[in-house]
């Protein structure tokens, strides 16, 4: 794995500490895949990167179990990148822990976070986040799961689907809205316990690259008021805060992914014997790997702006979308190159080229699908477009 971009002044000596020790214990504890049980593999990741003090870098607040006050952004990337260089489910897991507790970081109640972050940073709580519902994706404002209040309590009725951890969860963070409320008014978000009565699994989902998946089913699910995250009629902001954090490091997993697949391209080009000499000497193949060691490094660029602008405590709206967008859709691109030099071994099961590839395709549909990326970079240049002050105006001939 290529380690030249820790020396740029996006980083500061904890991250190059961190991106030096977590290669060597992810090379040591991470085997492929087993994917005959990928819940109970999960579980056993969310174990290990807890007893090893990784996911503390997923909740915020030292007092909670967290490294730092605050979400390291750029940590959060670098651990993301280095698991799926190493092995996709890895990756998932973590991230999730981070996904799943990110609102009760950000919004939580003391009691809440003394509950659930100490147990999520150390690995004993997994952590789920039920955004996506069957109608209401991309578009959150379209969620229909309703949150009727009752008493002491609020009672959930409502489809999740699309559901990272479902059915291994030990908690979901849920968003709701009140009966009558549109769009993204009236959204509020609760965290609700793995078994309380009125949540079900209903049905399990089966994707290319093996995740526990599942949607969601509530029926008169009562949850204490003491369960809401924020104020009532938060829960858009809080979702958009939350991803906002997370968006970047999925541009760092596709960029884990795209290293490991340029790492195999170069051993197979620099190994594989054809005509009397290595792939990698035809000028074709040279071609492709410049471009792929392109891709990668802009896509490095763009994902590390953005994680340091973030910790720099601005507005990452664009930057972020810009570095999903660009390290998602070019990781795709790297890998199929990788997987075209492999040839036929590329498309055996069991092969890393192989399994990248399943790996890499949702990374361009979750947490905002590539053109829902267009259209937040497009409408925040229209926002923030202001006329050039240049003599003759513009959009004139010369």
């Amino acid at each position: 794995m290529q380690r030249a971009h820790l020396e740029w002044p996006f980083f500061e000596a904890h991250h190059r500490k961190l991106a030096q020790e977590l290669p060597a214990w992810a090379a040591h504890k991470l085997t492929p895949q087993d994917e005959h049980d990928t819940d109970q593999a999960c579980r056993r990741l969310v174990q290990m990167l807890g007893e090893a003090g990784w996911t503390r870098y997923a909740v915020g607040g030292q007092a909670y179990g967290g490294v730092f006050e605050t979400i390291d952004t750029r940590a959060v990337c670098l651990i993301r990148e280095t698991l799926a260089y190493h092995q996709g489910l890895a990756d998932f897991a973590f991230a999730m822990q981070g996904l799943g507790s990110g609102a009760i970081t950000l919004h939580g109640t003391p009691e809440q976070k003394a509950h659930y972050l100490p147990r999520v940073a150390k690995g004993e709580y997994i952590a789920a986040f039920a955004l996506s519902e069957p109608e209401a994706g991309s578009d959150v404002g379209a969620l229909s799961t309703e949150a009727r209040p009752e008493g002491q309590a609020y009672v959930l009725n409502g489809q999740k689907t699309w559901i990272s951890n479902g059915g291994i969860a030990d908690f979901y963070v849920v968003f709701a809205r009140a009966p009558g409320s549109q769009g993204s008014k009236g959204i509020s978000a609760f965290v609700v316990e793995a078994d309380t009565p009125g949540l079900k699994i209903a049905e399990r989902l089966e994707v290319m690259a093996p995740h526990p998946l599942a949607t969601l089913r509530f029926e008169d699910c009562r949850v204490d008021k003491s369960q809401l995250l924020g104020a009532e009629g938060q829960g858009f902001k809080i979702a958009m805060q939350t991803l906002d954090i997370f968006r970047t490091s999925v541009a760092a997993a596709a960029l884990g992914f795209a290293r490991r697949a340029l790492d195999e391209a170069l051993h197979r080009a620099t190994h594989r014997k054809m005509f009397g000499q290595t792939l990698a000497d035809f000028q074709l193949t040279q071609a492709r790997l410049a471009q792929m060691a392109t891709q990668v490094d802009a896509a490095a660029l763009l994902t590390y702006r953005a994680a340091w602008l973030r910790d720099q405590g601005r507005q990452v709206t664009q930057e972020a979308a810009m570095a999903k967008l660009f390290a998602t859709e070019h990781a795709q691109q790297v890998i199929d190159a990788a997987l075209q030099l492999w040839g036929g071994l590329g498309v055996t099961r069991g092969q890393v080229v192989e399994s990248l590839y399943r790996e890499i395709r949702a990374l361009r549909i979750y947490e905002g699908a590539s053109e829902v990326q267009q259209l937040i970079i497009a409408r925040e240049l229209l926002k923030n477009f202001k006329e050039p002050q240049v003599k003759g105006g513009t959009g004139h001939g010369v």
